[in-house]
């Protein structure tokens, strides 16, 4: 799965949370200052070539929409993060962010919980 740049990224989520549009659909969700409408036709043209977004054409406009779902994307990303800087182990993430005091008790709780509903899933 490729990687996005983050202004990629950042139309991505506009396109997953609107389903389609046109670019002027897709300014319109962006916050203040908007870029150039110009800037936002590029990145989408760039983002059709990679194949992550398709789009209908009606005359001279193109009505675009994501070929690829905002779950598909996050998992190849975080697998990729995983495979990348903890070489693919779970321990390691799980090691991670013990160590770094970030999770509350209710969150580790809730960790406990789900690994081990994936372990009794294993078993079974």
């Amino acid at each position: 799965m490729t990687t996005l740049t983050k202004a990629e990224e950042k139309i991505m989520k506009i396109l997953w949370g609107i389903g389609q549009g046109f670019i002027k659909d897709i300014l319109e969700q962006y916050p203040d200052p908007k870029p150039p409408y110009n800037s936002v036709s590029t990145i989408v043209r760039v983002l059709v070539q990679k194949e992550i977004v398709g789009y209908k054409a009606y005359g001279n406009s193109h009505q675009y929409h994501p070929l690829v779902s905002k779950e598909e994307y996050s998992k190849g990303q975080l697998s990729r993060l995983v495979s990348d800087y903890y070489n693919n182990s779970l321990k390691q993430v799980v090691n991670f962010f013990s160590e770094s005091k970030e999770l509350d008790e209710k969150e580790l709780n809730e960790a406990i919980q789900m690994l081990e509903s994936l372990k009794s899933k294993k078993d079974e």
